[in-house]
């Protein structure tokens, strides 16, 4: 029993104290938008799967974070099918909100499952993987060119599925992760003149015309309010209407309306719902949050002197830091609406609780980033 105790007290004093509880606390602030953004409905079902998922994920979170990372990134293989499989089954089985021609999703009976949630975690471990066995030569071409088609692989497949959010999110952590690998700043220049040249085609060529309008949205929100206008015009009302302190909590007079109000106010619009309620003030604290989170990976991927921990750490930062780039955007009508969540706070058990296996990789990290440590349960 005593040895118990003592393990215990070594976990909690080598883990990521600050990491952990930032997390822990912004969830929380997450459940209490998801139940006000569904309270008109007078079901608690989305909130209860939500702390659900909050409680499984930070399970999670604490069993990952007491394995080396290391012992991660040397079973890649295993990852690579596991974020793998699920996503290829969605292009046979996979089931998709009304009204969308996304199949992002399996039916699992009682809940739904997004694969490429779960993709996120596994891909950070097998792209830092290869990028660790190739860090000599990451900026000779017989190295970069396969490092490019695993990183391309993910971004290709979840566009295919049809959710180009999450296919975008992919591409900001594939670039984000070269860069602390230490591709040279040419070939950025290079890509970067390429997606300018490319934009025309893609526009006129790939994309479909509901995605088109929505890109015309932006520039003029108010000129197609009975359409892919509506939920930016309304979101922004909202805002407005919340002021500095709000409206009061569960008193939104948008929010409470459901989808005549704000639509997915309590999922993709999340960050409405905390604006109109709690004001320019919750509005502010929730993205103090989000950022504090994001800087204390930078943090630990400064602490380490591992190369993969580093890797796992900008991969998981950059995860982050594009969700809420994204969702923000979308939320002040400043980009075009593409189905991107806020992180710990959108309403979505599958998207919280693989966010937890990040947070895992991240306490992974700063607990084994000393060589050696000497536990309490090792002393006589």
């Amino acid at each position: 029993m005593r040895g118990l105790w003592a393990r215990i007290a070594d976990y909690i004093r080598e883990v990521d104290k600050i990491m952990f509880l930032l997390c822990l606390f912004t969830t929380g602030f997450g459940c209490m938008a998801v139940f006000s953004a569904t309270h008109y409905t007078q079901s608690a079902r989305q909130f209860i799967m939500q702390v659900v998922a909050m409680f499984i994920g930070a399970a999670a979170a604490v069993f990952i974070s007491l394995f080396d990372f290391e012992t991660f990134i040397k079973r890649w293989y295993i990852f690579a099918v596991i974020g793998a499989v699920p996503v290829l089954l969605t292009f046979i089985i996979g089931v998709g909100p009304a009204g969308t021609d996304d199949k992002a999703w399996l039916d699992l009976g009682i809940t739904t499952f997004q694969p490429s949630e779960l993709l996120k975690a596994c891909f950070i471990i097998t792209f830092t993987m290869h990028l660790t066995k190739v860090k000599e030569s990451i900026n000779k071409l017989r190295s970069l060119i396969p490092v490019c088609i695993h990183g391309g692989l993910p971004v290709i497949l979840i566009h295919l599925q049809g959710d180009d959010g999450t296919a975008l999110v992919f591409a900001v952590m594939v670039i984000c992760m070269l860069w602390a690998a230490g591709l040279h700043i040419k070939y950025f220049i290079i890509f970067l003149c390429a997606i300018v040249v490319a934009a025309p085609l893609i526009y006129f060529f790939v994309m479909n015309p509901d995605q088109q309008t929505r890109i015309q949205t932006m520039f003029d929100i108010e000129g197609d309010l009975q359409g892919a206008g509506w939920q930016q015009w309304r979101g922004r009302t909202a805002l407005a209407g919340g002021g500095i302190w709000g409206q009061g909590y569960l008193k939104g007079s948008l929010t409470q309306m459901g989808k005549a109000g704000v639509p997915e106010g309590y999922n993709d619009f999340i960050f409405v719902t905390i604006g109109e309620e709690l004001g320019f003030a919750g509005a502010f604290l929730s993205v103090v949050l989000l950022c504090s989170i994001c800087f204390r990976c930078l943090k630990v991927a400064k602490l380490t002197n591992n190369f993969s921990g580093k890797l796992i750490c900008v991969g998981f930062f950059s995860w982050m830091m594009a969700q809420v780039v994204i969702n923000l955007g979308m939320c002040l009508s400043v980009l075009p609406v593409i189905g991107i969540t806020l992180p710990f706070f959108s309403a979505g058990g599958t998207s919280l609780s693989c966010l937890y296996l990040g947070v895992g990789l991240v306490l992974s990290v700063y607990m084994h980033r000393n060589s050696r440590t000497v536990y309490l349960h090792e002393l006589k």
